[in-house]
């Protein structure tokens, strides 16, 4: 076991997180060929601690150091009485990678969705994170959806 794994923990994001928490995102998003404006970004860190939203945050850190975070959404669905859970997001810092943090992470994801009582906690990958899916197919199981997407233009 890692000196990380030892110390490691999982906790809700506080504010003064922002400063490791942004570099992790921008990372994230380079991974995934997106550039969101910082409207968006900013946006985002409010939700994250406005009481109303059902937009969430946890990291995972030892005490000062962040190594990675997650981000859940709760929403209602037609498929259930209660609430699902969506896991939006989640990244590791590459030099702690294999270390079980991101399952860690979406333990953590997990546990909040039983609290919550969700009938569902689910998420999406891209085909193309092999690295990702070696986790996801371990822990839990894979339903064949494909996504698709449609451009909700405003000007058109």
């Amino acid at each position: 076991m890692t000196a990380v794994q030892q110390e490691l923990s999982i906790r809700p994001v506080v504010k003064k997180d922002f400063d490791q928490w942004y570099p992790y995102w921008a990372e994230y998003q380079a991974f995934y060929n997106v550039d969101l404006s910082a409207e968006t970004t900013s946006t985002t860190w409010r939700r994250f601690f406005d009481a109303n939203e059902p937009v969430h945050c946890a990291v995972a850190c030892d005490g000062e150091n962040i190594y990675g975070f997650v981000h859940y959404v709760f929403h209602r669905s037609t498929w259930g009485c209660n609430d699902f859970c969506y896991l939006e997001d989640l990244y590791v810092c590459p030099s702690v990678r294999g270390q079980m943090i991101g399952k860690k992470l979406i333990e953590y994801v997990q546990g909040q969705a039983r609290e919550n009582t969700c009938d569902r906690l689910y998420w999406h990958t891209q085909q193309s994170n092999h690295t990702a899916q070696r986790l996801y197919d371990w822990i839990a199981e894979k339903p064949g959806v494909i996504e698709y997407r449609m451009p909700l233009d405003a000007t058109a």
